[in-house]
């Protein structure tokens, strides 16, 4: 167990000498020294194996090492020499377990063999592999399939994920929710209704032509670092950077970068952002809202004055619907009302409007700050109207580029799973599986969890991830979770997900993307799509960590045959043996994404799917673009009235990333050593009558009739927005209400949950 935490505030630069000093720790703590080499020549390279942290887009000419500290991390963390075996289980109660935390877990090591849980014994005891899916199978085929459930974390090739999903639908079920529900669910609806398209318009080369980039509640340095190198480049060419955080991050403040020996000697700092504003939680849309109000005013002084228009109004009237209106609303919306729910001055808006104003082509980059709020589909589209007003949709360096978690959560989606019937081509399928796949929506996350505390879901299969961790009301959902009849966890390390047990619980461990995949036609390929929409092709290079190790379509498909009544028309062992065969089907259902899958493998770069709004072709309702009104100036559950509720963002550290912990350096904030801790500014904490360094309690301000209350977070004084607190992500989600989520995306709103915040005590570890 950690001690107290410490801060002190970080002077460094992101990248530079603290990256290198965190790798090496991490590799000699994992143990995983011998993969420097391959590191540097095959990660994310042509002929290599692709990260499996981040979705950020691969060059088509890397770097000489085409990794970022995260990367490298994920790496040595999939690599470790360290291994969970079945006498590791022998030693340990399951309850004895689940006091470990999320690291402690995960850094016992890769695990090596199959497991069933023995509820006589409280422990994980080996099965065969035969077994195993023999015993899974008959389960499942007692059940109503409209009880079972098929997550996929958004690790899983793309030749997995479309196997996963046909077993899904071959079995009866849409019920195929992923991590996406968890972060960009609120994308995926929103730019449709605005554009016409669920993903991201940037390709990595516009980074090359832009002339100003605006950036919402995303932090580059931990969630993205090779995106450095593009800002770095960016800034070279003297383009201005705009950044909206209600954090300080060093990431967009500074940067040094390790592939360029001069930088190292000199330790001399790329300056990121040009401009660094610090919204309250929930504030964005009334900034946006504010430089948008700008650009109008100014172009009716420039109509006035007979000077240059602001806004493109050649792109408004050939490409858009609904300018009248949000024109309309523009005008009506004060600034007084701006101002207090934003939390930034005028004059700061002013600057930022007027750098945008005088910029061509501009990216908009936005994160889960703002995905996860009660008006998260508002945020997203807010920013599209911005980019509207001046025709920066389908203009090179131009577009919306929405920065994707796990490295292939967005590729997922491209090849089925999916819980919305609409957004799978079924027809295609029907005709060349010969079967008749159910038509009605399947269950989201929240939808799945709501049913598990109904007690109507009766099978849970999880391709990877953290399921239990990562979801809201954690409370309530480990207590309901018992309840469960079948848990089948497909996983590489042991996480809290497989400790909170059903009444029949599976442990089936799969090879790393960056292990050598041998079937029977040999070593195989995988293929992702980062988040940019290019596709990668990934060859594992490293000996798998067991003999017993399985792939993941291998344990696809294993479950489907024992699940499934033979059929000739889905070959499941010609697929495993060859994973050319999946891509051909996935070319079959798909082929405007996927035209020559199998030829283009090793396009430099990837090869990009093809996304309309690029060419300003508009897939909408009225077949053009939509500027869309939003409901309120503030994104959050609570109205920002009472001044005892602040807005809590849950968030992830430096040693991070999702649900896994690689340790306890949040070095860019400057905290160490522990993980229970509040940044909350020094106003509201004396005005909440904390000490300085004490510890505090956190209490959802909500009145539902349960209450959600953590003690013993230790609370450092930060550069925070007053209103506004920032505690760790998975810790934290215990206080999020299952029905705090974004409208229509039902995305957990984990970034500005109301919460009141009281004098506390030391307490156990969450």
């Amino acid at each position: 167990m950690p001690d107290d935490a410490t801060h002190k505030p970080y002077r460094q630069p992101a990248g530079g000498w603290g990256s290198v000093k965190s790798l090496f720790k991490h590799v000699m703590h994992q143990r995983a020294g011998s993969t420097a080499a391959s590191l540097v020549r095959d990660h994310n390279k042509t002929g290599g194996y692709m990260c499996t942290s981040c979705a950020w887009a691969k060059p088509a000419q890397p770097h000489a090492a085409e990794f970022c500290e995260n990367g490298a991390k994920a790496t040595f963390w999939d690599l470790t020499a360290k291994r969970t075996t079945p006498e590791f289980f022998a030693k340990h109660t399951v309850s004895e377990l689940l006091a470990w935390s999320d690291y402690e877990l995960e850094n016992e090591g890769r695990l090596t063999h199959p497991m069933r849980y023995d509820a006589t014994r409280d422990k994980y005891v080996p099965v065969s592999w035969d077994q195993a899916f023999a015993e899974i199978g008959g389960k499942l085929r007692g059940y109503n399939p409209d009880s079972v459930v098929f997550y996929a974390s958004g690790r899983a090739s793309l030749e997995t994920s479309f196997m996963y999903q046909l077993l899904a639908r071959l079995y009866g079920s849409n019920n195929l929710p992923d991590s996406s529900n968890m972060c960009h669910e609120t994308t995926s609806v929103a730019l449709p209704q605005s554009i016409g398209t669920p993903v991201g318009t940037v390709l990595l080369e516009d980074y090359e032509k832009t002339d100003c980039i605006l950036s919402f509640g995303q932090n580059v340095g931990t969630n993205s670092p090779r995106l450095l190198h593009n800002l770095q480049k960016v800034r070279e060419r003297n383009v201005p950077v705009i950044v909206f955080n209600p954090l300080r991050e060093r990431g967009w403040e500074e940067f040094v970068n390790p592939q360029r020996p001069a930088q190292m000697v000199t330790n001399r700092p790329t300056q990121i952002a040009t401009q660094y504003y610090q919204p309250r939680a929930g504030g964005d849309i009334a900034a946006m809202m504010g430089i948008a109000k700008l650009l109008l005013e100014w172009d009716d002084a420039a109509i006035a004055d007979g000077d240059a228009r602001v806004l493109d109004h050649a792109f408004i009237a050939e490409h858009t619907h609904g300018f009248d209106k949000f024109e309309e609303k523009l005008r009506q919306t004060e600034w007084a009302a701006i101002v207090g729910s934003c939390g930034l001055q005028r004059i700061d808006l002013e600057k930022a409007a007027r750098t945008y104003a005088n910029a061509r082509s501009v990216i908009a980059i936005y994160g889960m700050g703002l995905t996860q709020h009660k008006l998260g589909i508002d945020n997203v589209q807010m920013l599209i109207n911005l980019l509207l007003m001046r025709g920066n949709i389908g203009r090179v360096g131009a577009g919306v580029c929405p920065v994707r978690g796990h490295s292939n959560v967005q590729g997922q989606r491209t090849v089925g799973i999916a819980e919305k019937v609409d957004l799978v081509p079924l027809d295609k399928m029907a005709a060349r599986y010969q079967f008749q796949p159910p038509r009605e929506d399947g269950m989201n996350t929240v939808e799945v969890c709501e049913a598990i505390v109904a007690g109507k879901v009766s099978a849970f299969i999880g391709l990877g991830g953290n399921f239990v961790r990562a979801i809201p009301e954690r409370a309530l959902m480990e207590e309901k979770w018992r309840g469960i009849d079948l848990s089948v966890q497909i996983a590489t390390k042991l996480n809290r997900a497989h400790l909170v047990t059903g009444e029949n619980t599976y442990l089936l461990p799969t090879l790393v993307r960056s292990e050598i995949d041998m079937q029977a036609s040999g070593p195989q390929i995988v293929t992702m799509e980062d988040s940019t929409t290019c596709v990668h092709a990934s060859r594992g290079k490293h000996r798998p960590a067991s003999d017993t190790l399985l792939s993941e379509p291998a344990i696809v498909a294993g479950i489907a045959q024992a699940t499934l009544p033979p059929d000739e028309s889905v070959p499941w062992d010609d697929w495993v043996a060859d994973y050319a065969l999946v891509r051909d089907e996935i070319e079959a259902c798909f082929p405007d994404d996927f035209r020559d899958f199998n030829k283009r493998l090793d396009v430099p770069g990837g090869f990009a799917r093809p996304v309309a709004a690029r060419q300003r072709e508009w897939q909408t309702d009225t077949g053009k673009a939509n500027f869309k009104i939003p409901k309120a100036l503030h994104s959050s559950f609570d109205t920002g009235d009472d001044p005892e509720v602040l807005r809590l963002i849950t968030l992830r550290s430096n040693d991070q990333f999702n649900t896994t912990v690689y340790g306890y350096a949040d070095r860019f904030r400057g905290i160490h050593n522990s993980r229970m801790i509040v940044m909350v500014n020094p106003a509201d904490r004396e005005r909440c009558g904390i000490a300085k360094g004490g510890f505090a309690c956190l209490t959802t301000a909500v009145d539902d009739g349960i209450t959600r209350s953590m003690n013993g977070f230790q609370v450092i004084d930060y550069d925070v927005p007053a209103g506004t607190i920032a505690a760790y992500f998975p810790e934290c989600n215990a206080l999020i209400p299952l029905w705090q989520y974004a409208e229509e995306s039902k995305t957990p709103a984990a970034k500005s949950v109301p919460v009141r915040i009281t004098p506390g005590t030391v307490a156990a570890r969450d």
